[in-house]
Parts: C-alpha cells; sequence; structure tokens
C-alpha cells in the first residue's frame, strides 16, 4: 500500500490530542519484562538478478524498497526454518 505525499503531510498536522489511541494498550511492566533488544544485522551489497516487474512492484512501494526485500526474504527464510 502506498500513501500520497499529500496525505503524509495531513497525517503529520493532526495534533497528538485528535489521535484516539483507547485502542492501543499501555506498555505496563509485564510488557518490558519480557522485552529483548533486537539489534539489526550487518547487510552485504551483492547483485541479484530479480525479475524486472517484480523490482517494479517494490520501487513502488516506497524508497525503502531494498529493505522491504530483505524483509520479505527474511521472513520466507525464518518460515521455512522451522
Amino acid at each position: 500500500m502506498t500513501i500520497s505525499d499529500e496525505r503524509l503531510k495531513e497525517i503529520e498536522n493532526i495534533p497528538d490530542s485528535a489521535i484516539d489511541t483507547s485502542d492501543i494498550p499501555e506498555l505496563d511492566e509485564h510488557f518490558w519484562a519480557n522485552a529483548k533488544m533486537v539489534k539489526p544485522t550487518a547487510k552485504k551489497a551483492i547483485s541479484i538478478r530479480i525479475d524486472e516487474d517484480i523490482l517494479d512492484w517494490f520501487k513502488n512501494q516506497g524508497k525503502n524498497y531494498q529493505t522491504m526485500i530483505n524483509t520479505v526474504l527474511r521472513s520466507y527464510v525464518e518460515h521455512h526454518q522451522k
């Protein structure tokens, strides 16, 4: 899903007091007791051949398309390691 620059500006201009957060639970001591620090892994620049339509789709999702490709690949790997 993409979001227009115009809509992003509208969202940025909404004051915090106008945002309904009633459906978001507070982070209590239980949450923090079980929270884990996740450090980013080192990235390695590579050259990879990807179908043009696939690359175009990711690029159309936004400026962080390479990170998104990495996230999709990580999800696939984690799913298949189980």
